[in-house]
Parts: structure tokens; C-alpha cells; sequence
């Protein structure tokens, strides 16, 4: 398999303005999937362009939502109906299990388009009658968005910012992750395919800085930015928009804390916390990468623990049998490995897993098997620096004011886990902790009218429901004196 992908502006497929190129490959086995074109800075101004037309001249502003609703269902359908591929591009592009991208992540995909799609259509607006005066809120687009989405769960997290966006009447360029661009390229098409008018969605591919997406946070023709990536890329894009006053959303990196009272149900507890950092291969800024034990019960989850990451299925993506595959690229591994080697020496010890799969199986792909590490605290960096692996450090704690103390002692704040069987305590802990998501007794649930995003370094802004609208929208008051 393999692909020739160019950009789509307005509703042309262009190769670079500069004709240069790079290849997506499988990180399974490192075979070539697709040559792509690499944007320059004059294909991120075209596509502005295109956006920027589409939006004031074209039709998508103006419709009403109930209109744009029925083009976005259709682009929903068009996803179900290609589900099977779509999940199968996902997998060789990332590395993400069959079993993750068909059964949740390509679902999901359209449950983002159905949702936010019946959503605008159905919104709430505010009127308040005051004797002859009338006063009431309008939510006219906000334009142009410039939306940047990561490799770790490409499509999924690309239609977390197009379907808002869109059914709320912006116009939008998307830049992909260099890594990971098939599925956005296909899904394109099939949005064109569904109706979608031209220039309503643009999709650049590329890498940062001074590239193609720089303009798409410096130009002053955008009016919306919203990112999903790192910490250090988001501030750099924040900086860029600054100069423009352009609204951005950042939703970046994570270190959350996953808590283990001694009153958990571990029958709950262990699998939740096994999903919660080797599922999607370790590569999710959600992650309950920090993972606090309470002392009465260290030996007797550690046990469980350590012996259900021996046994997730490490290997081929494509087989429905596997849990874990493998990490985005060799550049990434070695971050990942080189935080494992830092750990040892700042005094941790290697439970299981710790160096690279070598054996005939891996070896061609970037494998590193689900990695269990303690002795550490929470000063260490491995305890308090992203790694965006599969690899969880394991701290002990006795009390709950002091499990608590722990978890917020990070710069990041984007999501907390919570197992116990103690309601009232359940509540305290979701109400002192730092972070944009609480789950207690369960992990990645969502529900799509809550807001999603992180405190200190993991985010600005919040996205979901009405905070989408109030992002993707410039809320406008309107007076009126009414006739005596």
C-alpha cells in the first residue's frame, strides 16, 4: 500500500508550491506508506486564502445550522461507511491497534461530526425582556480557524476541532501531524465527496515553524487557533498568535496523577489503571502516568499490576489480538528509553520491561514493551516530566492529604484518575485537584458537553459543548427598544 497525498486548497489537490516531498512509513515494520507533499509557507497563505474566501464569499457562514447539520451528518455517514478503512490507514500510519481505531477512535470520529453538528443546531440562545427593551445574544462564526492537531490520535482529535468549527459556520485549514497524515487526507476527500462546499475545509500537510504552519498561526486573516500537541510547541504558537490578538485553544501536554486508595476494588482498579498508560501504545497526554499507591496495599497492587503488563500482547497492530503496538517513530523510542535509563539513575528500579523488543518480531518496528518503574519520587524528572510512553512510575502514599499534595505538585494539570470506594472522599479529591479532568473509578470516559482541556502548562481554554461555541463564535449583544 501505498499513497501519493497532496494538500486540498479550496477544492484543488496541489502538489508543494516548491514540488518537495516527504514519506509517511509504517513504524510496524518501517515500510513506506506514502510520499506527501511538504508545505512551504506559500501553501499555508493559499489555503488561508481559500478559507478566507470560502468564508466571506461562501455559502457555509450564511446557511442556517440546521443546514449545516445535514452536510456534516452526511460527511458522518460517509466516515461509518468507510470505517473499515479508515481504521486500517490509521493503524499502519500510527501504530495504533486495530481493535483501538475501529472499535473507538474512527467511531468516534463521527460521533464528533453527529454531535456538535445537532448541537449548533439545537443551541440555546439567551433573551432577557426588560419592560420596552429586548436584549438577546447572537453567535455569528468567528471566521477563519487554523487547526493543528497531533499523531497520536490523528483523526479522532482532528474531527475534535473541524466538526465544532465547522457547525458553527468557520471555515477551516488543518494541518496534521507530519507523522500521521493519511487518515486526514482521506477523510478530506470523502467530506468533499459528502457535500462539503469547496474552501470550507482545507487540509496543508507539513511540519512547523517557519513552514506551513506559520502562517497558519501568524496570519492576521485567522481568526481561531486550536492546537493539540506539546507544551513547548503550544507556547510557540501562542507567542506567534499574540501579535494578532488571535484567540487560541491549547490543549498539550500531561503528567496526571492515577491515585489507588487502600479501599479500591481492585478488580477495578488494576485493569483501569493498566488501560489508563499502556493504552494507545503509551502515546496519550492523558495518561495516568504517575501512579500513586496507598502504602496498606502497595505489595497487593504491585503484584496484580505488574503481572497484567507482562501479559498485554505487544506486536503487530493489524492483529486484533494486540494491546500494545508500536511507538510513532525511532527518534520517539529514544526519548522513551533515554527517560527509563534517567529513572535508574536517579535511583528506580526497573519492575519489567526496560529496553527495546529486539527479537525477530519487533526488531524491524520501533517496539518498546508496557515498562513498570519504582523507587522514584515525585522530585524525580521521570516522575514529573512527560515521557509519552508506556512506562508508569510508581510512588506510595499514606494519607489523602498527602496523595493529594503529590498530584498537584506538577506544572501540568490536564487530568486526574481517582479509585475508591469512599463517596465523600471521591468529592473532596475532585474538588481540590488541579486538573481539567477528574475521573473516579474509570478512565477516558466523555461526554462531549463537558469542557475538555488542562490548567497550568497542559492547556488555554476549554473545548466541548457551549465552551466550543463560545470559542468557535463572537458572542454579540443586541438592544432593542421596542415600539410603545
Amino acid at each position: 500500500m501505498t499513497h501519493t497525498i497532496h494538500h486540498l486548497i479550496g477544492n484543488e489537490w496541489r502538489a508543494a508550491s516548491d514540488g518537495a516531498s516527504f514519506d509517511s512509513h509504517d513504524p510496524h515494520d518501517g515500510s513506506h506508506l506514502a510520499t506527501v507533499a511538504r508545505g512551504t509557507a506559500e501553501d499555508g497563505d493559499a489555503a488561508i486564502t481559500a478559507a478566507r474566501t470560502a468564508f466571506d464569499e461562501g455559502p457555509w457562514a450564511r446557511m442556517a445550522p440546521k443546514e449545516r447539520a445535514k452536510i456534516l451528518h452526511a460527511v458522518a455517514d460517509a466516515v461509518d461507511d468507510h470505517r473499515a478503512e479508515l481504521s486500517d490507514l490509521e493503524t499502519r500510519d500510527g501504530g495504533k491497534t486495530i481493535t483501538q481505531s475501529s472499535h473507538a477512535e474512527i467511531p468516534r470520529v463521527a460521533h464528533n461530526l453527529r454531535f456538535f453538528a445537532d448541537y449548533a443546531a439545537m443551541a440555546e440562545n439567551e433573551a432577557y425582556p426588560d419592560g420596552d427593551l429586548l436584549s438577546y445574544t447572537l453567535y455569528p462564526p468567528a471566521g477563519v480557524v487554523s487547526a493543528i492537531s497531533p499523531w497520536n490520535a490523528p483523526l479522532m482529535l482532528a474531527t475534535w476541532k473541524i466538526a465544532p468549527a465547522l457547525a458553527f459556520g468557520n471555515t477551516v485549514v488543518l494541518k496534521p501531524a507530519p507523522q500521521t497524515p493519511l487518515t486526514a487526507n482521506r477523510f478530506a476527500e470523502l467530506a468533499l465527496e459528502a457535500g462539503l462546499p469547496e474552501g470550507v475545509l482545507n487540509v496543508v500537510h507539513g511540519f512547523g515553524g517557519e513552514a506551513v504552519a506559520g502562517p497558519l498561526t501568524s496570519d492576521p486573516r485567522v481568526d481561531r487557533i486550536t492546537f493539540t500537541g506539546s507544551s513547548a510547541t503550544g507556547v510557540k504558537i501562542l507567542q506567534a498568535a499574540a501579535a494578532n490578538h488571535t484567540p487560541v485553544s491549547a490543549e498539550m501536554g500531561g503528567k496526571s496523577a492515577n491515585i489507588v486508595f487502600d479501599d479500591a476494588d481492585l478488580d477495578i482498579a488494576v485493569p483501569m489503571s493498566i488501560r489508563a498508560i499502556f493504552g494507545g501504545n503509551g502515546q496519550v497526554c492523558l495518561s495516568g502516568s504517575r501512579l500513586l499507591v496507598q502504602s496498606g496495599i502497595m505489595d497487593a497492587f504491585l503484584d496484580r499490576f505488574v503481572d497484567a503488563a507482562q501479559n498485554l500482547a505487544v506486536g503487530d497492530p493489524k492483529d486484533p489480538a494486540t494491546v500494545v503496538g508500536p511507538l510513532i517513530e525511532e527518534k520517539h523510542l529514544e526519548k522513551v528509553h533515554g527517560y527509563v535509563e534517567l529513572a535508574q539513575e536517579e535511583g528506580g528500579k526497573v519492575v519489567t520491561g526496560g529496553s527495546r523488543l529486539t527479537d525477530p518480531a519487533h526488531a524491524p518496528g520501533f517496539y518498546y514493551p508496557p515498562t513498570v518503574i519504582t523507587g522514584l519520587t515525585n522530585s524525580s524528572r521521570t516522575a514529573r516530566e512527560e515521557i509519552f510512553g508506556p512506562v508508569e512510575t510508581v510512588l506510595g502514599f499514606d494519607t489523602e492529604d498527602e496523595a493529594l499534595r503529590i498530584a498537584n505538585d506538577s506544572p501540568y494539570g490536564l487530568a486526574g484518575i481517582l479509585f475508591t470506594q469512599n463517596l465523600s472522599r471521591a468529592h473532596r479529591m475532585a474538588a481540590r485537584w488541579r486538573a481539567g479532568t477528574v475521573w473516579i473509578n474509570t478512565f477516558f470516559e466523555r461526554d462531549l458537553r463537558l469542557p475538555f482541556g488542562g490548567e497550568g502548562i497542559s492547556g488555554l481554554g476549554r473545548e466541548g459543548g457551549r465552551y466550543s461555541r463560545e470559542f468557535f463564535t463572537e458572542p454579540r449583544a443586541v438592544t432593542i427598544r421596542l415600539s410603545r
